[in-house]
């Protein structure tokens, strides 16, 4: 994946991540559940984790370009949307008006799956050199 990419990629998840933080605890507070904010708050520490993991990632591939680490990279970004995303989303779905979204749960560990492979690919890159 292109540097500059990566570095806008890394940005944009960031900022997502901070903006969402924040209103979830200013904004959603009162309105979840503590079940649901919990939830919420799962979704936000997985997303800031594998934004790291993707700046961890872009930085191994600064002077050298990775397959394993640049579809680490993906993994991680998909991961987030499905994983973190859909925790956000279940969290929400009373609010959003969309309890009767089933799909979303079983997307969850897909989501997880994705984490998994990325940080196996990191394996894979250790193995290589």
């Amino acid at each position: 994946m292109n540097k500059n990419k990566n570095l806008v990629l890394i940005g944009f998840l960031g900022v997502v991540a901070v903006a969402l933080g924040a209103f979830g605890a200013h904004g959603l507070k009162a309105l979840l559940t503590p079940a649901e904010m919990n939830t919420f708050e799962t979704g936000i520490h997985y997303h800031f984790y594998h934004t790291f993991a993707i700046l961890a990632a872009a930085i191994l591939t600064k002077n050298r370009a990775s397959k394993p680490l640049n579809i680490a990279i993906i993994l991680f970004s998909v991961g987030i949307l499905l994983f973190s995303g859909s925790l956000y989303l279940l969290a929400c779905r009373e609010i959003l008006g969309i309890e009767s979204w089933t799909f979303l749960g079983p997307i969850t560990p897909l989501g997880g799956v994705c984490f998994i492979g990325g940080w196996a690919m990191f394996i894979v890159k250790g193995l290589k050199n």
